[in-house]
């Protein structure tokens, strides 16, 4: 029984390890290709999305995963609880911070409509018409909200305004795009929660151990 529950241990910090990995490579990755000069609609409006997203927090919550992995060498190396006890603290503080950016990401996609207008309109002409071709739509809001540029989608003021405004199509966009990754977040949060679990098992499985090894001492049996 306690070879399984070691067992399972090493597979829980193996994987909250890889999750530290997996949050620093994202935000290392985002963090280099957000300002790039975008080849086309999606990626000019993804490359807007990456403006507000928490990568250096990111940075640090992979940091101190990977602190709270080092943390659990010596108590596995060892018997001592007190170093499994310590890695269990930060480990809940690794998952309260994923959670936090997590929520962070969420709350964008609720206000994000009308948040990205002003970033839309700051662009340039070029990018807006990158964005207008991906998305077929003019302007924003609407053709004239603000004005559109013209493009093979807008050729015209009169053909703009027929054509729907890039509001929602690039909103509808943003939406799935950040939900991938605020769920991938509280994906994350699942595996430290797995992590602390096996911790807590790993613990009151030495617990009991040494409990019975004292009994043994008390009755002469000698240490086990």
């Amino acid at each position: 029984m306690a070879n399984k529950i070691q067992i399972a241990y090493l597979v829980a910090d193996g994987l909250f390890l890889l999750m530290g990995v997996f949050i620093l490579g994202f935000s290392v990755i985002v963090n280099n290709i957000k300002d790039e000069v975008p080849e086309n609609g999606r990626q000019a409006a993804r490359n807007l999305l990456y403006q507000d997203f928490p990568l250096t927090a990111g940075i640090v919550n992979a940091v101190f995963i990977f602190i709270t992995f080092a943390v659990t060498l010596p108590g596995l190396a060892t018997s001592s609880r007190k170093w499994l006890k310590l890695a269990s603290y930060m480990a809940v503080v690794c998952l309260i911070f994923s959670m936090i950016l997590g929520l962070y990401l969420w709350i964008q996609t609720l206000k994000l409509r009308d948040d990205f207008a002003p970033r839309f309109t700051a662009q340039t002409n070029e990018i807006k018409s990158l964005m207008q071709v991906e998305f077929n739509c003019c302007g924003y809001f609407n053709s004239s909200r603000p004005a559109f540029i013209t493009d093979a989608t807008c050729p015209s003021k009169a053909a703009a305004a027929m054509v729907r405004g890039c509001a929602t199509p690039i909103s509808g966009f943003a939406n799935v795009f950040i939900d991938n990754i605020f769920t991938a977040l509280f994906g994350i949060v699942g595996f430290d929660v797995i992590f602390i679990m096996a911790t807590a098992c790993l613990l009151k499985d030495r617990k009991e151990r040494e409990r019975f090894q004292h009994i043994d001492e008390k009755n002469g049996f000698g240490r086990i």
